[in-house]
């Protein structure tokens, strides 16, 4: 399972129009961090953890989480309360960006299946 994966078909461009959020927002991805700055809205760290099998993410709003993968349900489960990352991602951005956000094409975002 190649982590990098997770990142590659990520829908950057719903975060990339700064009209919505803020000026200073800004989006970069780098050795294994995805940073997504939403301005007055805080910032997004997604990072993985090759060693631990997990994605670690700190978010402004729900706070930090590790998430395990789930081979059987191809996705990344937060093992506290059983939700995925891509739902938990989707929830928060289309709240703070006030529009709704098609991740279904992201790579293990099989969150119909939980």
């Amino acid at each position: 399972m190649n982590q990098n994966q997770m990142f590659s078909n990520l829908p950057k461009e719903e975060f990339i129009d700064h009209s919505i959020y803020d000026k200073a927002g800004d989006v970069s991805y780098g050795a294994g961090v995805l940073t997504i700055d939403l301005g007055k809205f805080g910032t997004y760290v997604i990072n993985k953890q090759s060693p631990n099998k997990q994605i670690w993410l700190s978010s402004p709003t729900s706070g930090p989480k590790r998430y395990d993968y789930s081979m059987q349900k191809d996705c990344w489960i937060y093992k506290h309360d059983g939700n995925t990352l891509h739902q938990l991602l989707k929830t928060e951005f289309e709240l703070i960006l006030d529009k709704q956000i098609d991740i279904s094409k992201c790579n293990h975002s099989n969150i119909f299946l939980i």
